[in-house]
């Protein structure tokens, strides 16, 4: 059904396999700083009319790779397409964050929620399956989903917060029914992430966008045990292709190993952890991604180019038990100048190429 993959540099350093490069991708790649982007958003009225359109999902995917020579496509979509499937009502004004129109907030909104039916996601699938025949095997495809923790956030607080007032007074005074929520928030997204693998995805990521904010102790109960719950239930093979699994903890420096302990195939690091002591914490059982800072890329090329080869350098050349994958350590900014994007990922090929050669 699908074309023969060309590049799979990305899969096989998420499985900690030999490279002849350092594999770069970035979040948020397909989004707001790029002109055509704004464009095809403009044609589809809004940003859920972008997403649930498999024709312009498609085409925004692939708009960033028509520009650079990155290793992978992340599907376009959002991450609270879980919590909108179960009825809470998700829209986005321009210019602003997602809200849900129907907060969960007492013990009859969550008493409510249950897993929802996939077909109420059919669009995301459509879209996986549309975009990996329109890469013709050019990349592989990520599939991604937000952790029970991270969509907890939001379907609590009704948007974005800053902070997380309301969902941790849950979490504080409620822990039962935190608990309910998280554990169907964990059984829809690995539910969701497994559609996502049957449709085409080659591996899956799950953004625990909010674990950072989260004191030690908490962060384990209440993220990281929901975390592992969806690795549980994951498939790691699909059609005998081995499918990399993803976990991304903004703000989860602290936790690296305990992170890596509930067995990802690779973890992501914001820019707050150093690499090298990332790798020598974790390297030999995960792959690593990141970690670039964002902004970054609003410095000029020579400063930009000194940055990717500085990290690149920090994780050194990778070995049979190590695997590395570029990436910021967050999204990138939708003011980034869209030539300093080409910088970063001709860099990042050309420098890891040149310690490979040293090594």
């Amino acid at each position: 059904m699908f074309a023969p993959l060309q590049n799979d540099s990305f899969l096989r350093a998420c499985l900690r396999q030999p490279t002849e490069h350092t594999p770069v991708w970035l979040m948020r790649q397909a989004g707001r700083y790029l002109p055509e982007y704004r464009a095809t958003r403009a044609k589809a009225g809004s940003f859920m009319g972008l997403a649930t359109n498999t024709d312009y999902a498609t085409e925004v995917t692939l708009q960033p790779l028509e520009r650079y020579a990155l290793d992978a496509a992340i599907l376009f979509s959002d991450i609270l397409t879980v919590p909108d499937a179960m009825g809470l009502g998700l829209s986005f004004a321009l210019g602003e964050g997602p809200k849900f129109a129907h907060p969960v907030r007492d013990e009859a909104a969550v008493a409510k929620l249950e897993v929802p039916d996939m077909d109420k996601l059919r669009y995301v699938f459509d879209a996986v399956t549309s975009i990996r025949k329109a890469l013709n095997g050019r990349v592989p495809l990520i599939g991604f989903s937000g952790s029970p923790w991270t969509l907890a956030c939001y379907m609590v607080e009704g948007a974005g917060s800053d902070d997380y007032r309301l969902v941790k007074s849950m979490l504080y005074s409620r822990p039962d029914l935190m608990h309910r929520m998280l554990a169907i928030n964990a059984d829809a997204v690995a539910l969701y992430l497994n559609a996502q693998i049957e449709a085409g995805a080659q591996a899956v990521m799950v953004f625990d966008s909010w674990g950072g904010v989260l004191a030690d102790g908490a962060f384990q109960t209440f993220s990281l045990a929901y975390t592992q719950r969806v690795l549980r239930q994951l498939k790691r093979e699909h059609e005998g292709q081995r499918i990399p699994h993803i976990v991304f903890t903004k703000g989860g420096g602290l936790w690296l190993e305990e992170i890596a302990g509930i067995e990802p195939d690779v973890v992501g690091l914001d820019w707050t952890v150093n690499l090298a002591q990332a790798r020598q914490r974790i390297g030999a059982r995960v792959a690593l991604q990141g970690n670039l800072d964002p902004n970054v890329l609003f410095a000029q090329p020579d400063q930009i180019r000194a940055e990717v080869t500085r990290s690149l350098e920090s994780f050194g050349t990778p070995s049979a038990t190590s695997g590395h994958i570029f990436n910021l350590g967050h999204g990138i900014s939708q003011h980034t100048p869209p030539e300093s994007v080409s910088v970063l990922v001709d860099t990042v090929h050309e420098v890891s190429r040149r310690l490979r050669r040293a090594a």
